[in-house]
């Protein structure tokens, strides 16, 4: 094979990996999986969040509990302290003084400790929702992967092989044509090659004049277009 023939050969493989890759991203699974990602990334955001309330709420909820466990405690201590003998009248309004302090911080931790359950309670719910509703996605996510995978294997089997029939005809190349082959097929989006068709490039379509011609049909086989600077083929071969 000629450089120009493999030159022209790479760019129709190229073109035909663009149009399958084209058709692979077009795929319905590939928007569906893309919407389950952002759906995925929310209800992880939202988890953590709940997760940090319910654990806060728990903290809450144990603190509170042990400040109500020392003041019953204290309570009874002090009550054991005031039914233990025969006390003055002062030392037993000062048990008083005390059970009463202590009656009220007890009141008051109980006070807090209902809503503070039922905060708990609304936020292990959230969270068991949360958690369901991260399973629906998962769950969602692997069949419509399965799907893709099953719906493109036909295509991915065909780029597997076109990319074997790329590496096999870029060796055709010399290191100078491939790497200016791979400039141009970047910058003009996969059309890197064109032929001489008389005097008009394939491409570009604007009509060489006789001196350039001239110059152009009798050099090299691999030139560059004086007009669009793509890569430009001047032999006819291949041509029908």
């Amino acid at each position: 094979m000629t450089e120009a023939a493999a030159l022209l050969s790479l760019q129709d493989l190229d073109l035909r990996l663009l149009k399958l890759a084209s058709s692979l991203a077009k795929m319905p699974q590939q928007a569906r999986l893309k919407t389950i990602e952002l759906a995925s990334k929310k209800v992880a955001a939202e988890l953590t969040g709940i997760v940090g309330q319910r654990k806060d709420a728990q903290i809450e909820i144990e603190e509170a509990e042990a400040e109500l466990s020392h003041y019953r405690e204290k309570s009874a201590e002090v009550q054991a302290q005031a039914d233990s003998g025969a006390l003055t009248h002062r030392e037993l309004r000062d048990y008083e003084r005390q059970l009463t302090s202590l009656a009220k911080r007890i009141e008051k931790c109980e006070f807090a400790l209902g809503p503070a359950r039922e905060r708990l309670e609304r936020l292990e719910r959230a969270e068991r929702n949360a958690r369901r509703t991260e399973e629906r996605i998962e769950s969602e996510r692997a069949a419509t992967q399965a799907s893709l995978d099953e719906g493109s294997k036909s295509i991915r089997a065909e780029i597997v092989a076109l990319s074997r029939e790329r590496e096999a005809t870029a060796a055709e190349l010399t290191d100078e044509h491939l790497a200016a082959y791979e400039a141009a097929r970047k910058r003009f989006r996969g059309l890197a090659v064109e032929r001489l068709n008389g005097n008009v490039p394939s491409v570009c379509r604007v009509k060489l004049q006789p001196s350039q011609f001239h110059d152009l049909s009798h050099g090299d086989e691999v030139t560059e277009c004086p007009y669009c600077h793509r890569m430009l083929i001047t032999s006819e071969e291949g041509q029908e």
